[in-house]
């Protein structure tokens, strides 16, 4: 079962920006911790940003003061502004959600397909 569900990457040139989105499934009536992992080729994925449904966020340095992580509890829906883009900030991007609420039953975490961004001139 698809329990999230991401949107908005692309192609952008550096210095550009993106919106991430991701939404979780309507079967789902609330999430502990969403996040936004990347994964570059060749390496690990990493954690980019996190946010409790209390509002504590936490990011990567390599991030700080050009993403920012925001969400809509009412829709489950957490979102990642990207200003600044740099090259090294290509990679595909996952959503991640921490014990998620559910009509039917409850799941401890899910994670989305991911999407692609690309940063290049």
């Amino acid at each position: 079962q698809v329990l999230l569900v991401e949107s908005g990457g692309g192609v952008v040139q550096p210095g550009g920006s993106l919106r991430l989105s991701c939404a979780a499934s309507g079967t789902i009536i609330g999430i502990n911790t969403m996040a936004w992992y990347r994964q570059a080729p060749g390496k690990q994925r990493e954690l980019v940003a996190s946010l409790t449904s209390g509002g504590s966020s936490r990011y990567v340095d390599s991030v700080k003061g050009r993403f920012t992580i925001s969400r809509d509890n009412a829709k489950n829906t957490v979102y990642l502004r990207m200003n600044s883009l740099k090259p090294e900030d290509t990679a595909v991007y996952y959503c991640y959600g921490d014990k998620l609420r559910g009509y039917y039953r409850d799941y401890d975490d899910a994670w989305g397909q991911g999407t692609q961004v690309s940063v290049s001139s």
